[in-house]
């Protein structure tokens, strides 16, 4: 089981983000944000190669690249080749990081019908995998954005439609309570569907519908430590578990961001609040063997 987190919470240049991981123990880091850009892409080649020389003098191994694929700042009805374009660009990049997994969504929808949303959801996500598929990498969808993060079933549907052994289900257990659906049942349907785990906590919102009120972990009303124990415990998961703590900086809110000391000490925080969580976890199912 590899621990990790989406590490530009703690900071915006790459030197932050491997000091918060290196105090929390932790060899991996999972790669969005470095200096504003998103390395899927966006972040310039030149830059991108000194991320890649400081991670590697440190030893710290990438599990994933979250990128702007179908995120909160795409429509349905938007240019496409932006899609593929971050897909192509982030193929060798992955390749040179030794990483497989790139996070995506399936797109903003408003004022488009349901139902042709989802169709052509599917057809732009056929053909990123077709061309992960070409680059050996997977893509891992995120039940945030999109016309697949509306409810767990749609997760599933979406997996069955596009039918790609390159399309995968990346579960973030607190987007749940932040997009205003329960929690339980969401898990109960998606369980043993997915490969990469997101972990973040939130309050539930009590006029109903969507929260802002991000939590530390086990903190808020996602049953954080109650689903996953029963993911790691009864299921055996044994992937990738990455924060994302949103407490001190959400990317797509305006007025999520903090000072750097904030983000560097609410981010370690997390880390360390979650660590005990896993380990307590451990505990309790040692102690009643």
């Amino acid at each position: 089981m590899i621990l990790t987190g989406i590490a530009d919470e703690a900071g915006m240049d790459i030197q932050t983000q491997v000091k918060a991981h290196k105090e929390l123990g932790w060899g991996h880091i999972e790669l969005r944000l470095v200096d504003g850009k998103n390395v899927a892409g966006e972040l310039p080649q030149r830059e991108f190669e000194r991320m890649c020389e400081l991670l590697e003098e440190e030893n710290m191994q990438v599990t994933a690249f979250s990128s702007r694929i179908g995120n909160w700042s795409r429509h349905i009805n938007g240019d496409f080749q932006l899609d593929i374009d971050d897909l192509k660009a982030s193929i060798p990049r992955m390749a040179r990081l030794k990483t497989k997994n790139i996070r995506i969504m399936s797109w903003m929808g408003e004022g488009v019908d349901l139902k042709e949303w989802f169709k052509e959801a599917k057809r732009r996500l056929k053909e990123l995998a077709s061309i992960a598929a070409d680059g050996g990498i997977y893509l891992l969808h995120e039940n945030c954005e999109g016309w697949g993060g509306l409810s767990a079933g749609n997760m599933l549907e979406l997996k069955s439609a596009v039918d790609h052994p390159h399309f995968l289900l990346l579960y973030d257990l607190g987007n749940t309570v932040s997009h205003g659906l329960e929690p339980w049942s969401f898990f109960k349907t998606i369980r043993r569907h997915f490969h990469y785990l997101h972990i973040k906590d939130a309050k539930i919102n009590p006029q109903g519908g969507p929260s802002k009120e991000y939590t530390y972990c086990g903190q808020g009303d996602a049953r954080l430590k109650e689903i996953l124990s029963m993911i790691i415990i009864e299921d055996g998961y044994d992937g990738v578990l990455s924060i994302e703590p949103h407490v001190a900086s959400v990317v797509h809110l305006e007025g999520g961001s903090a000072t750097p000391e904030r983000m560097y000490d609410s981010y370690v925080k997390y880390g360390k609040q979650f660590k005990k969580i896993i380990h307590e976890i451990k505990t309790d199912e040692t102690e009643k063997r």
